[in-house]
């Protein structure tokens, strides 16, 4: 049995996470972002005070053998009751069986053994934090939904990121994550969102000094769009080295889409001030760099093909 571990969290990691749950040898651990504050998981936060429950849905829906079935039920939003409007019924169950056990791990263990995870998944922290940017011409903003959502045409671009704990000095790793870690043969940073999906768990106290002693390779996904407020104008080297800036070690592997959506598909994000991500052009030294098709276009949206990333992945670790 080989032990993967992902780090991430939103889209990006229901994606990877959907490939690796059907491949048999695969033992995996995702360990998931803890500073989704958008929608139905940021009211939660602000009215409850609860650790988001958003992305650690996803993965649990991702690795479960019911993934359509449960998905569609748990992911329907309410409408007809002012309090629980737009909020998920997986986001509220979730909610409810943290706080009945008092304990949010617990509550994503038992919503785990409904779901029949193949697989576990950790919260990167069980500390309650905000997620701050600060941009280069002195502005921060507040909250991953603020950093993720830019408002308006223009924005500067990110300087450095950093995490603000509620209740205490500092954020610490929940401690399975780090026994995880050791147990890891391969951790699979992204794909996803770089600031508000995959940094901010590198952000947390702890992390960088077990990934520094993992025996682990360490492989990252790179993303096959840039994001407008985040990483535009982005190359794929950008996105190795900016990874790298958070990490104690290189990158051991890479890997990056080399197929170009259609141009009506591309004219479309363009509007958006996003743009494809070539591959690396060349081998970037001391890491060895992966390239194939990797790409979906499923309902106009540019993802990689849980299936095609899965296949990739496996060939080579």
């Amino acid at each position: 049995m080989i032990n993967i571990m992902t780090i991430g969290g939103g889209s990006g990691q229901y994606v990877l996470l959907s490939g690796l749950r059907d491949i048999p040898d695969f033992n995996v651990t995702a360990v998931v972002s803890m500073v989704d504050s958008g929608g139905s998981t940021g009211r939660l936060r602000d009215e409850l005070g609860v650790l988001p429950p958003g992305d650690i849905l996803k993965c649990a829906l991702a690795l479960s053998p019911f993934r359509e079935s449960a998905r569609s039920l748990l992911q329907k939003r309410f409408q007809n009751n002012d309090k629980l409007a737009e909020h998920s019924v997986g986001n509220m169950l979730l909610t409810m069986l943290s706080q009945y056990c008092n304990d949010f791990a617990e509550g994503v263990r038992a919503l785990g053994e409904v779901l029949e995870t193949k697989g576990r998944v950790l919260p990167v922290t069980t500390d309650k934090a905000t997620l701050v940017a600060e941009l280069t011409d002195g502005s921060w903003l507040f909250g991953e939904s603020a950093i993720d959502v830019p408002r308006g045409d223009q924005r500067e671009k990110i300087k450095r990121t950093f995490l603000v704990p509620h209740h205490s000095d500092s954020i610490k790793v929940y401690p399975e994550v780090l026994q995880a870690i050791k147990q890891a043969d391969h951790i699979i940073l992204g794909p996803g969102d770089l600031y508000t999906s995959i940094i901010p768990n590198l952000l947390v106290e702890g992390i960088k000094e077990e990934l520094a002693q993992a025996k682990a390779e360490l492989i990252y996904v790179g993303n096959i769009m840039t994001k407008f407020g985040e990483t535009e104008d982005f190359t794929a080297r950008d996105f190795v080295d900016k990874v790298e800036e958070f990490l104690p070690r290189k990158l051991d592997k890479v890997i990056f889409n080399s197929t170009e959506p259609k141009q009506d598909i591309l004219a479309r994000y363009e509007e958006q001030k996003a743009r494809f991500v070539d591959p690396p052009a060349e081998n970037i030294p001391g890491r060895r760099v992966i390239s194939g098709d990797l790409l979906s276009v499923a309902g106009g949206v540019v993802r990689h093909d849980p299936e095609k990333l899965a296949k990739v992945i496996k060939k080579n670790l």
